[in-house]
């Protein structure tokens, strides 16, 4: 009698093969049911991975990752195996970022990840790093502000910002110039007389 397997186990049912046909097996199985699940896949990254031109270096992590596990054990579920393989991997991408854009991926909820509340010291540290921003935002010149305001938070572009504010491109270039120098300056330069 068979043993019905675990559906929460993470490892993958395995057909394990002979040492002699190994390479070919999995070279087979890797051309005869991976390969064919390549516009899936694509869709679940493209769904799950904002940046465009990671997409093709993902897919081929994946497909090293999936020939490494085969050759130790070619999986019975090929699909939920590529699948699962997938997705840790673009967990793993995130987690390996120092730094992740907002929008480095869709969903994090479809992902799966915890989402990572601060620490309460630093709640306070970025409340007090908001708040240096927006007393040194209040002393720059209004124009000034303005152009800052339109490109760091706004996320305008120097055309949309100078079609907006009645000014050409280039003043809007110096505004922003201007505006981050002073900003810089009157946070870092507050930060050094504190010390």
């Amino acid at each position: 009698m068979t043993e019905a397997r675990d559906p929460t186990s993470l490892e993958p049912d395995l057909r394990r093969p002979d040492a002699g046909s190994a390479v070919s097996d999995v070279k087979d199985w890797f051309v005869r049911e991976v390969l064919p699940l390549e516009a899936m896949l694509m869709h679940f990254l493209q769904q799950n991975w904002r940046n465009r031109s990671d997409l093709e270096d993902i897919r081929q992590d994946i497909y090293a990752q999936l020939l490494t596990a085969a050759e130790r054990g070619i999986p019975t579920q090929t699909k939920a195996f590529v699948m699962r393989t997938a997705r840790n991997l673009l967990i793993d991408r995130i987690r390996h970022e120092q730094i992740v854009p907002i929008d480095a991926v869709s969903d994090l909820d479809a992902l799966g990840l915890a989402a990572e509340v601060p620490a309460p010291e630093g709640q306070v540290v970025a409340r007090d790093i908001l708040r240096k921003l927006q007393v040194a935002l209040d002393r720059l010149p209004p124009r000034c502000r303005e152009a800052i305001v339109l490109r760091r938070v706004e996320g305008l572009s120097r055309r949309e910002i100078a079609s907006r504010m009645g000014i050409s491109e280039k003043t809007v270039a110096e505004h922003i110039a201007n505006g981050m120098r002073a900003l810089a300056g009157l946070i870092f330069g507050e930060a050094g007389r504190g010390a």
